[in-house]
């Protein structure tokens, strides 16, 4: 959370800049940024409701499908030192 509000001082420090040397930011526009909340949430509906078909619990279904690291990030603390397992597939045709 500490990330996140930092993020939002800093952005706003910027803002302040922008507005007293009266230059015009290039961020998008709010309707634009709720509308990439609705993707990133929207990619979350299908991998979610094969879970819940498949009878297993939402929190699980949710936890299973890493929605929160999807939608959020990877947010600090403990569960951000996991580590990535590998796979013997190949990567984009490139076979090893």
């Amino acid at each position: 959370m500490r990330l996140y509000l930092v993020s939002l001082g800093a952005g706003m420090l910027v803002g302040v800049i922008y507005s007293l040397i009266n230059v015009r930011s290039p961020a998008p526009p709010v309707v634009a940024l709720v509308g990439l909340v609705g993707i990133l949430a929207g990619e979350q509906v299908i991998p979610v409701a094969k879970q819940l078909l498949a009878g297993t619990s939402l929190r699980i279904a949710w936890q299973r499908s890493q929605c929160g690291a999807h939608v959020f990030g990877e947010l600090p603390g403990p569960h951000s030192k996991q580590t990535a397992t590998t796979t013997s597939q190949p990567v984009m045709g490139i076979r090893s």
